[in-house]
């Protein structure tokens, strides 16, 4: 059977995938979209959109319980209907993905595929019984849970951040076994639907690649809504339990092991590039399975591009989304862009959020920087104050020999709002003078951030 001939396949239909092939398609190029599950990948099925669904959900179940803090009054006792719950979670992730299915399907010069694709040759990718070939093929595959390889972890039931979506009552008692980013915000989740919690992490604190003072302020929120924390946990193991599954924790301090009535695996991701034949391509991986790409996102093979979760330079739907720009400029536009030029840049989702850019100061220190720091508590911010909500703080980190703003952490209310105030100057290459002398809004978050960079110190 001949090969359906193409200018351009899309293997995968997550963030940068369906924009890319509707760009293709309006610069005159006929294009295939290959998808084997889901239209919108992570984020609109199992990441962005149904957690924060569920993190809004349990966000208001959280404040109707502390209503008298506001001065509000709930007569009676506050519930969680958790199938309830998990629908407009579910109704969300429909909306988004239908829509998006629905948009690609009825665009010009665009044909989907449904199944799973292979390499068969440098230029062609079997689907199915199917053969399609193109000069210039896309990947935008994602990635998936990792299951660590610690004694027992197969032999007890567990859940991963996929499977942990279909819960359809409160954990009795849900250990989460994983300090990071994923784990903490199911952890914060859970305990405000009610449950028993227990975070299991292997390093001596949280999120350890962000500064000390946030890892600690971060513990201190979780502890004090209940979370119980099981940091320097060296011998982590599973085992059926008669009520549930006993994790082994620790073999110096503490008890020994934690019984939960379910267990969630945060241990991080891999990416989705051990099946797809690229060695017939010979597209090259490094040791962790991800798509070795240069700064505009190629491949080591001729005609071939990775974005995404997949090729490990980003591991959010910003980074992808951004990922399907550099492409589009380089290639469409004549405009040259680079993933070099981008600012790291993310958030912590827990309740209050983490918002980040740029470096930390630890990771300034290390590159021998010399460095002004300026901080405020959250108790300090008007907004906060106003909002009953003073946990946090703000925190901006300056190279004091160029005067360019290096990073910023806001863990606090609308934290995750404010810091493209310090990322978007930081965008520009102007130094700190620029927001600093910048007037905001008041009362907002934001506009404590000129009064932050007022107060750097060495």
């Amino acid at each position: 059977m001949s090969a359906a001939a193409f200018d351009a396949i899309v293997v995968g239909a997550g963030q940068a995938g369906p924009s890319l092939a509707a760009r293709l398609a309006g610069a005159g190029r006929k294009v295939a979209i290959v998808e084997r599950k889901h239209f919108g990948g992570t984020c609109v099925n199992t990441g962005c959109m149904p957690t924060k669904a569920l993190v809004a959900s349990a966000r208001a179940a959280h404040v109707a319980r502390h209503a008298a803090h506001w001065g509000v009054t709930i007569p009676g006792e506050v519930g969680v209907d958790m199938p309830a719950v998990r629908g407009r979670a579910r109704k969300v992730t429909m909306d988004a993905r239908h829509g998006l299915e629905s948009w690609l399907g009825g665009t010009d010069g665009v044909t989907i595929y449904r199944g799973h694709a292979m390499f068969t040759g440098p230029h062609e990718i079997a689907v199915g019984a199917e053969r399609l070939t193109a000069p210039n093929i896309f990947l935008n595959v994602g990635g998936r849970a990792v299951v660590p390889d610690l004694p027992g972890v197969n032999d007890a039931p567990h859940l991963d951040n996929v499977s942990v979506l279909d819960l359809q009552e409160v954990p009795r008692h849900l250990v989460v076994v994983g300090g990071s980013y994923i784990g903490l915000e199911f952890a914060q989740m859970h305990r405000r639907f009610g449950a028993q919690v227990t975070i299991v992490e292997k390093s001596g604190r949280l999120i350890a690649r962000e500064d000390p003072e946030v890892s600690d302020a971060i513990a201190e929120i979780l502890k004090g809504e209940g979370i119980e924390l099981r940091l320097n946990a060296e011998c982590i193991s599973f085992a059926p339990h008669a009520e549930g599954v006993a994790v082994g924790v620790d073999c110096k301090a503490g008890a020994p092991q934690v019984v939960g009535s379910h267990v969630l695996l945060a241990t991080g991701r891999r990416p989705n590039t051990d099946d797809l034949g690229l060695d017939v391509a010979g597209i090259e991986t490094d040791a962790r399975g991800y798509i070795k790409v240069d700064d505009e996102l190629r491949a080591s093979a001729e005609g071939v591009w990775a974005l995404g979760d997949c090729n490990g330079r980003g591991a959010f739907t910003h980074t992808a989304y951004n990922d399907y720009e550099i492409v589009a400029a380089n290639l469409l536009d004549g405009d040259r862009r680079r993933v070099s030029d981008r600012i790291s840049t993310y958030a912590l989702f827990i309740d209050p959020p983490l918002g980040r850019c740029g470096m930390t100061e630890a990771q300034a220190r290390a590159e021998g920087r010399s460095i002004r720091v300026g901080t405020r508590p959250m108790t300090r911010v008007g907004r906060a104050v106003e909002k009953g909500e003073t946990q946090g703080f703000m925190k901006v980190v300056v190279d004091a020999d160029t005067d360019a703003i290096l990073g910023g952490a806001i863990l606090g209310v609308e934290g995750d709002e404010a810091i493209h105030s310090v990322l978007d100057v930081m965008a520009t290459g102007r130094p700190y003078t620029t927001l600093q002398r910048t007037v905001h809004i008041h009362p907002t978050v934001a506009e404590l951030i000129p009064t932050v960079l007022g107060e750097l110190k060495p």
